[in-house]
């Protein structure tokens, strides 16, 4: 029914089926929608129908449209389902979510809610709760299949058809010795093809990639995306099965982090959406501004010291924005790539110095051709050779010297163990507006001769 229906016909189709209690009709059109539509179908809902539409969901609908919502919201649903239904809901949820829900949460309501849940879950729940965050340890889950050695590939189907609606993913299964050491891995692939005889030992891989509880969660995602794992088994520091991260935590992880970098990049420092405050927005943004204003002043002082060059070549003047705005592209475009590169792999001195030379060829390549084509059409326009070269040559110095800052810069911060994120688009943009100003003037008044 909802296929043909828009995002908000189907938003009225179900106030229209909450108000005359069709629950058949209500359950038809959310069989067809995501648990991510479900969720964006509830926030559409004026406040008066949701409580309805709560009543009327099941508990792994309820489950489903908790984990695709924010904390805040996720804590008043639990609120209006009362202490039952809510327990049934916290004891469906992946361990990792609930974790997520209880981070920063005052302890006596932690331990309120996790006395609603399995005794077994809230002991993992507390104990991921202990790692530090952004660590391996609390993303992972215990939502996974493990076989004993001595298992059979019959014992070990037996074993996930029992365990089947409680994993999250069935596509690996774990072995462990007795004292729960990690010893090797299987697919249910190799399971479904082998004989139902064979030892699980006989058929299983003892090179296990896996990750330690304290990695780093962007590391954790690098393993998952070079391996192209939907699962990756996460041990303690003994080679104890501890628990698994999945894929989509990991998809969860890299777009925190590139948001984080993108609110970095943009000098707003923290998080900024559509739901901050305005005074909160201009009050995160400021200091990086300021910052930046004091430095501006100095372009400005650049400008004033050379007054008389410009009032000599008018001309100079039409190239000044353009030479100064091309420098501070190439510097952004630079530091974008060393972000983005050491957000993905960690960079040896060998690698370092490879990098930049290869940026300062990539500076010196579009610094000739850009300056080649601003001297045709300087030398064009005002018939004087001397400006295309004041204007050329100065463009090709300053897109080389951007293209070094934009990747220096970051890369001086990283050694320091710096987020380089934190070398901002805007922060860079000024010292190159400034590096500009000061070769193009500087040219200039060499060739004042020449220009007049």
């Amino acid at each position: 029914m909802s296929i043909a229906l828009r995002e908000d016909e189907i938003t009225l189709a179900l106030i229209k089926s909450l108000k005359e209690g069709k629950l058949t009709e209500f359950q038809e059109i959310l069989d067809e929608l995501q648990p991510y539509d479900m969720a964006i179908q509830y926030r559409h809902l004026p406040d008066k129908h949701r409580n309805k539409f709560l009543l009327y969901l099941s508990i792994r609908q309820l489950t489903e449209l908790m984990q695709e919502l924010p904390k805040i919201e996720q804590i008043d649903i639990l609120q209006k389902l009362g202490v039952e239904k809510s327990s049934k809901v916290l004891d469906r949820m992946d361990n990792d979510d609930l974790a997520l829900l209880l981070a920063d949460l005052e302890p006596e309501r932690i331990e309120e809610l996790l006395s609603q849940i399995n005794q077994d879950d809230s002991k993992f729940v507390q104990s991921t709760m202990t790692y530090p965050p952004e660590t391996a340890g609390r993303l992972m889950n215990n939502r996974y299949v493990w076989i004993p050695r001595h298992y059979t590939i019959r014992d070990a189907i037996d074993k996930i058809r029992h365990f089947a609606e409680l994993a999250e993913y069935l596509n690996y299964l774990y072995i462990v010795d007795e004292d729960k050491k990690l010893l090797g891995v299987v697919s249910y692939k190799d399971l479904i093809l082998g004989n139902l005889e064979d030892k699980i030992e006989e058929v299983m891989y003892k090179r296990v990639v896996k990750a330690d509880v304290l990695m780093d969660q962007e590391d954790v995602a690098q393993i998952i995306s070079r391996y192209d794992f939907v699962t990756l088994p996460i041990v303690e520091n003994d080679n104890t099965l501890a628990g698994i991260i999945t894929v989509d935590d990991v998809i969860d992880v890299v777009m925190q982090e590139a948001n984080e970098d993108i609110e970095k990049l943009s000098a707003s420092g923290k998080s900024i959406d559509f739901n901050t405050p305005a005074w909160t927005a201009a009050y995160r943004r400021l200091p990086w501004l300021i910052l930046l204003l004091f430095i501006g002043l100095f372009s400005g002082s650049i400008i004033s010291r050379f007054e008389n060059t410009l009032q000599t070549v008018v001309a100079l003047t039409f190239f000044m924005p353009l030479i100064a705005g091309m420098t501070g592209n190439t510097g952004t475009q630079s530091l974008s790539v060393v972000v983005r590169g050491l957000a993905s792999q960690k960079l040896d001195f060998k690698q370092t110095i490879k990098l930049i030379i290869r940026e300062l060829w990539v500076g010196i390549i579009i610094g000739v051709i850009c300056s080649i084509l601003i001297l045709l059409i300087a030398y064009v326009w005002q018939g004087n050779l001397a400006l295309g070269i004041v204007v050329g040559g100065s463009l090709l110095m300053t897109l080389i010297i951007g293209t070094l800052a934009g990747t220096i810069i970051p890369l001086i911060l990283y050694r320091f163990n710096i987020d380089p994120a934190v070398a901002s688009g805007p922060l860079i943009t000024t010292i190159n507006d400034i590096l500009s100003l000061l070769i193009y003037f500087g040219m200039a008044t060499l060739f004042i001769s020449q220009l007049m």
